[in-house]
């Protein structure tokens, strides 16, 4: 194996938000920087997210970002308050980039264009005079507990600090792999088994499928374990798919129910969220006055997206051909309980290529939340998607990224 002759004060290994920002923030402080990318091209994942536009942080502060980490968001509490939405914000903007902030507090280029991020960090990459290396690392070089390099496929890379910044396992085809895993693992660090997370699910009732395409806005969402514990609560967007459901809340959703194999779940979809039972049975009778020589399928028109009308009254087991002058209190108080809990069975999530993100990782107990350094390997780093925390849709992961990154290389 040839052994490249330069010695790096860090390297970083995965050329992502995390990688670009660990190198930015070494090469700032006169660190020689070199990023180990296998894709030879930086932002690859970067430039596809938030379908193209980039959402790249939330206008919140740190605890409302911690808050939106479902997993392990107290560890990231040094990483954020050093480098919080507000100063990613600055980061971009003194250097040209002009922003915006949509609903939800999510940030965006102005331009719509993820392309125009990815362009200044390699900008930026550039100007600090960051080499940039197309290999893949195989292995991590170790000697009495210290890093001393790492093993690629063009040989030997010496360094005095290393970032692992690799991501997960979502979106493979962009170089997200799980060579992270396999290098901090060859370490002796504990791997929480990554999943799927923000990833769309899967229902097998079949009026997921009649419904592919219609999106329920403004609704409140619950999901339940099989033994009816709560597990999650969000109002927001849903939309049915052929395969179960995805849009916002689904997505968020999805961070909560794990382990499939073990467990089962279901949602219940409150249709009309803004009514109690009592003010919704009300509005019922007021419609019902106004159709009563009607059959109630066409009675409920108005409650209802009309694809659902036939999904709603099977499940409050009403006959639509039934005139609404003859249904009793008791059929409508059963209409009532479908709007309000209209119930989908929650089989599985889509494969983690579907996922925006991976959860789990590099096990936070191994890593010092102050700097991101192993608490095993003196020398070894770690940033972003590889690490065991993730967060809801909204900016807050890309938020951690930069923050990890930026905290890392601030340290290695």
């Amino acid at each position: 194996m040839k052994n490249l002759t330069v010695m790096y004060d860090v390297l970083v290994v995965g050329g992502g938000a995390a990688g670009m920002m660990a190198a930015i923030a070494a090469a700032e402080r006169g660190k020689t920087v070199c990023i180990a990318e296998r894709n030879g091209f930086l932002g690859k994942k970067l430039n596809i997210t938030g379908k193209g536009r980039c959402n790249l942080t939330n206008n919140c502060d740190v605890d409302t970002v911690i808050k939106n980490a479902p997993r392990n968001g107290r560890f990231l509490y040094s990483a954020l308050n050093a480098f919080p939405p507000s100063e990613v914000i600055i980061f971009f903007e003194s250097r040209g980039l002009p922003l915006k902030t949509e609903r939800g507090n999510r940030v965006f280029p102005e331009s719509d264009k993820a392309t125009d991020v990815s362009t200044l960090l390699r900008g930026e990459l550039k100007r600090l005079g960051v080499k940039t290396l197309q290999s893949r690392v195989a292995g991590l070089c170790i000697t009495n507990g210290k890093l001393v390099g790492v093993k690629s496929e063009t040989g030997k890379i010496d360094c005095k600090a290393c970032i692992l910044a690799t991501g997960g396992l979502s979106y493979s085809a962009t170089g997200s792999t799980g060579d992270g895993y396999k290098l901090a693992d060859a370490a002796g660090h504990a791997i929480v088994s990554p999943v799927a997370s923000i990833v769309p699910l899967c229902s097998e009732n079949e009026f997921c499928k009649r419904l592919s395409g219609l999106a329920l806005k403004n609704v409140r969402v619950k999901a339940f374990t099989s033994k009816n514990k709560i597990v999650f609560e969000d109002f927001g967007e849903l939309l049915f798919t052929h395969f179960g459901i995805s849009g916002p809340v689904p997505l968020s959703m999805s961070a909560h129910l794990r382990n499939f194999e073990k467990e089962s779940y279901y949602a219940l979809i409150d249709l009309k969220p803004a009514l109690d039972e009592k003010t919704l049975d009300v509005r019922i009778l007021r419609d019902f006055e106004a159709a009563k020589n009607k059959a109630l399928s066409n009675g409920v028109s108005g409650l209802m997206p009309s694809a659902m009308i036939p999904f709603v009254l099977e499940q409050a087991n009403l006959d639509g051909a039934k005139s609404v002058n003859s249904i009793t209190k008791a059929e409508r108080l059963a209409l009532v309980e479908a709007l309000k809990r209209f119930r989908i069975g929650i089989s599985g999530a889509r494969p983690v290529e579907e996922a925006v993100i991976t959860s789990g990782g590099i096990a936070t107990r191994e890593i010092d939340p102050a700097t991101m350094m192993s608490k095993l390997v003196k020398g070894l780093y770690f940033a972003g998607e590889v690490i065991d925390v993730d967060a809801y849709t909204g900016g807050f992961n890309l938020q951690i990224a930069w923050a990890t990154g930026r905290l890392a290389g601030m340290n290695a």
